[in-house]
């Protein structure tokens, strides 16, 4: 249950009262500002290597090598406050040439730009005025070969760097400290050959790597290289996989570019070379923190692009740039109030899954043709509370995704209706592009943690309010073929465990109920004193689905099949025997299997909707709360029950503000 202010809490338990309701379009899609890429330059440049920083008066600076056939020319560019006219197309000739790789980055008025040369020359220049002037060449280190298919440099706020460049299969840092260049340090890895490498520094220096393994296979990996944030200082951190690619295939992945203007966003270069072959940049962003390597599932840009999409921002765009184009895209948090056109409103939630239609007034010209934020894919910020001694207070938390929209008139009237879901929408329109499997010869992640790379695929975070052992300790083989559903593959992955899912806004809450949770709130029917009123109710009584469960698994250890028995004998005795079979070679022991069986059999005890009460809206409640009903009529005191779904309506010119619990037993 979420909380309340005192008075916000008094008000919602009064017979009479003023309802409020808050509603909002925002420029937000998984829990992120929505990027609306702008295209402000396509020149004729040719595509290769290439590079982007900002400087601290806003100036772009760009660098791009040209291809073999001018010599491999160094180029720079420095566009002054860049917008939809600025001379994106005018470079500066460096007088340095058969340069291999380019990389930039920056801190304050100071800008630097790094290559590597064909001489195996790792060089530098440098401006101390935001790109107005530079110094000449200098000499930074030799790499080992010339065989370099990454570089990548980042600053510290303290303006230490640490330079990254990715020779044959050795990735090298050499750091800047207290402007004295350091020893270049090879990593502790071992893969095939390096593609691309891209850093941004975020308490540590946070990577993004592509190239092989060991294998041959094609791999995209995140990395953290340690600062004293996640790791010791000077430290590497486990090479993670985002994507993956088989050796025979035909994808691979190259030209990573990171960047963090809000959280860690990502470009990077997915290749095919089947019979539709295509070179598309795809773009991606954490879904909580870096370490965590939690992504949003990667979304195709509109471009055919072979070097990639540079990254950079300042405070108020993000840009990207290659060699013969520049976006931007704003950072900034639009939002569009619609709390005043509210003709009625219905909000639906049912465990996890949860929808949001909402009639507004047609008269505002402006809905005809809806204004920025609004448009599909943005999110709805819904919040219901009362007008109270305080002025207008809500219980904020709860958003949707626009879906669809309609303008109606009819008979001289108009409204717009809006359609919306919750997250889980997200995820049952996930569908795994690729094979994943865990778990197959080692502890890889518990079932909590595939529960969140597929919640973060989908764009939503995974928190925990309660939490079973089995959830936080078991490491099935599971496998995930291309085309699966993600809610499907969730709906497997609960069925594993007693733990529950509900989404608010962009995070899916796990909650492990129990028989003996205790109530977070109370109701009672006639009111009394201090109590939430029940307007009406219905209880139920029904005969369960299932009331003897058997779990079947594979001791192999010992060699040995393992069987389990659960039963419910109450409801036996009343309904005879309604039997259901579970069979799992993950399980090993009987412990395991009478976990189990027991989660199953609670799970189907609390799936059955044991009856409603009608209220007016409790602004706090959650789905999965446990509650006090006390109903003189039913004879129920103190009785307690679980809240398995919430619908909450609204129009207020008929004077309706209403919600309904679904209930069931403890």
């Amino acid at each position: 249950m979420r909380s309340l202010s005192d008075e916000l809490l008094k008000t919602q338990k009064q017979a009479s009262h003023i309802p409020y309701i808050k509603l909002e379009a925002q420029n937000k899609i998984n829990g992120v500002t929505r990027p609306d890429w702008e295209r402000l330059y396509n020149g004729n440049e040719e595509e290769y290597f290439h590079a982007l920083t900002i400087a601290s008066d806003g100036s772009l600076i760009r660098a791009r090598i040209s291809p073999p056939s001018d010599s491999r020319k160094l180029y720079i560019q420095r566009v002054v406050n860049p917008k939809e006219d600025s001379a994106f197309d005018i470079w500066t000739y460096t007088n340095q040439y058969n340069a291999v790789i380019v990389a930039a980055a920056s801190l304050g008025a100071t800008v630097s730009v790094f290559w590597i040369k064909s001489d195996r020359k790792v060089q530098c220049m440098e401006s101390h005025d935001c790109g107005a002037t530079w110094s000449g060449a200098q000499l930074v280190d030799y790499s080992p070969t010339t065989a370099i298919n990454g570089i990548s440099a980042s600053y510290r706020s303290n303006g230490d760097l640490a330079l990254f460049f990715a020779d044959q299969s050795t990735l090298y840092v050499k750091k800047q400290v207290n402007g004295q260049w350091q020893t270049k340090c090879a990593w502790d890895k071992t893969t095939g050959s390096l593609s691309g490498i891209s850093a941004v520094y975020d308490n540590d220096w946070n990577l993004f790597i592509t190239g092989k393994d060991i294998s041959g296979n094609f791999r995209l990996w995140s990395l953290i290289y340690g600062d004293g944030g996640n790791l010791p200082a000077g430290s590497w951190g486990e090479l993670q996989t985002l994507a993956e690619a088989p050796y025979d295939g035909n994808f691979s992945y190259r030209h990573a570019f990171l960047d963090k203007p809000d959280v860690i966003r990502c470009f990077y270069i997915e290749n095919h070379s089947g019979s539709e072959a295509y070179s598309q940049p795809f773009s991606t962003h954490t879904i909580g923190n870096f370490a965590d390597n939690l992504w949003l599932e990667p979304q195709p840009f509109n471009l055919s692009s072979h070097y990639g999409l540079a990254m950079a921002h300042d405070a108020d765009y993000c840009w990207l740039s290659c060699a013969n184009g520049v976006w931007r895209a704003s950072l900034a948090e639009e939002k569009l109030d619609l709390s005043n056109h509210i003709l009625s409103l219905k909000q639906e939630t049912v465990g996890a899954e949860g929808s949001l239609a909402v009639e507004l007034t047609g008269t505002d010209a402006a809905f005809s043709s809806p204004p920025p934020p609004f448009k599909t894919g943005c999110r709805l910020d819904f919040s219901y509370g009362y007008v109270t001694e305080n002025g207008h207070e809500v219980c904020e938390g709860q958003s949707y995704t626009l879906q669809a929209y309609e303008y109606i008139n009819s008979n001289g009237s108009a409204k717009l209706v809006l359609y919306a879901a919750n997250g889980w929408e997200n995820i049952s329109r996930w569908t795994a592009k690729q094979q994943f499997r865990w778990n197959a010869g080692s502890e890889e992640k518990s079932i909590k943690g595939i529960l969140a790379f597929i919640l973060a695929r989908a764009g939503l975070k995974l928190d925990i309010i309660s939490a079973s052992e089995t959830i936080e300790n078991a490491f099935p083989d599971f496998n995930i073929n291309p085309g699966m559903k993600g809610d499907n593959i969730v709906k497997k992955l609960l069925s594993l465990v007693s733990d529950l899912l509900f989404i608010e806004g962009d995070i899916a809450y796990l909650v492990n109920p129990l028989p003996d949770d205790m109530p977070v709130y109370s109701y009672s029917a006639p009111q009394t004193d201090g109590i939430h009123p029940v307007l009406r109710a219905a209880h139920t009584t029904a005969a369960l689905d299932y009331n003897h469960i058997r779990v079947e698994g594979f001791d192999n250890i010992n060699s040995l099949p393992v069987v389990a028995n659960c039963f419910d004998f109450d409801d036996i005795a009343k309904s005879c025997e309604r039997f259901l079979s579970v069979e799992d070679v993950n399980i090993g022991s009987v412990y395991e299997a009478k976990s189990r069986g027991e989660a199953i059999l609670r799970k189907y005890r609390e799936a059955f909707t044991s009856g409603y009460i009608e209220i007016h809206p409790n602004c706090a409640q959650q789905v999965y709360d446990v509650i006090n009903i006390s109903d003189g009529k039913a004879g129920f005191v103190n009785e307690r029950r679980r809240v398995i779904g919430i619908k909450t309506f609204f129009q207020p010119a008929g004077g309706k503000y209403l919600q309904t619990l679904l209930l069931a037993k403890v």
